[in-house]
């Protein structure tokens, strides 16, 4: 039988398995497969507070836990801020690559992007004679160039964008206080409204009650000045009744007589 037809890709073609040895028994072809594992990895390791991540990117072995020790830390990752800030050793990353260290699929995409990945695939190019080492760098220089192009028209655009959020922001509120300047406008015109009402009820009050006054000392001034006056005439009167009468005397009458004729 022929094995040379059963490749190891074709039977895993996650590339990290490979076949060991070939036996046949009873006619039946058994494969052994040896899968290959690389105990160091390069993950993230927790730090920060609850709600507030922030991480290390650390070269670990593969059996000890998230945020237990490590071998080397590479680099940070802070997820928080707009863009995300990514401080990667690149030198120290591509030399464990290159050993054969296994990132995790989140550091994984971080060197992606930060283009260790893409060195990686050209030197292996280069190991393998498919390119040379100046064309493997004049790919990875215009990479270089393509990808902080990019990054800097995404700084831009969200540049422009929290600025027009901004802006948005800003109407919202503005529309906001005037209408609640409008609102404490109306209610204040309205107290003041109630306030005059008031002022004015009370002035006509006030009139009313001076008008009330008035005339009620009017008429005990007419009622003091009558008495005054009845009391003048009794007075008066008292006093013509106790003055002595003089009496007239009376007419003599003549007592000549007249001549007889």
């Amino acid at each position: 039988m022929d094995y040379c037809n059963f490749a190891p890709r074709k039977i895993y073609p996650d590339k990290k398995s490979v076949i060991q040895s070939f036996r046949e028994k009873n006619g039946i072809l058994v494969i052994i497969i040896k899968k290959q594992i690389m105990p160091a990895k390069i993950r993230l390791q927790r730090h920060g507070k609850k709600g507030q991540p922030f991480y290390h990117i650390v070269v670990a072995d593969g059996r000890a836990p998230r945020d237990g020790k490590f071998i080397e830390k590479i680099g940070t990752y802070n997820p928080l801020t707009k863009p995300a800030e990514i401080n990667l050793d690149f030198d120290k990353a591509l030399t464990w690559l290159r050993n054969g260290a296994q990132p995790t699929d989140t550091v994984r995409s971080l060197l992606s992007f930060k283009g260790v990945m893409y060195k990686n695939h050209l030197l292996k190019g280069v190991a393998k004679k498919a390119l040379t080492e100046l064309e493997a760098e004049a790919k990875f220089n215009k990479w270089l160039e393509e990808k902080t192009a990019k990054i800097q028209q995404a700084g831009k655009e969200n540049d422009l964008q929290k600025r027009e959020e901004l802006k948005k922001a800003l109407a919202v509120e503005k529309e906001i206080n005037e209408k609640r300047a409008a609102e404490i406008s109306k209610r204040r015109q309205a107290e003041m409204a109630k306030l005059e009402s008031a002022a004015k009820a009370a002035a006509a009050e006030a009139k009313a009650a001076i008008d009330g006054v008035e005339e009620t000392e009017e008429e005990e001034i007419v009622v003091e000045t009558e008495e005054i006056q009845a009391e003048v005439t009794e007075n008066k009167e008292k006093t013509t009744e106790n003055q002595p009468v003089e009496e007239t005397p009376a007419e003599e009458t003549s007592t000549k007589e007249t001549p007889a004729e």
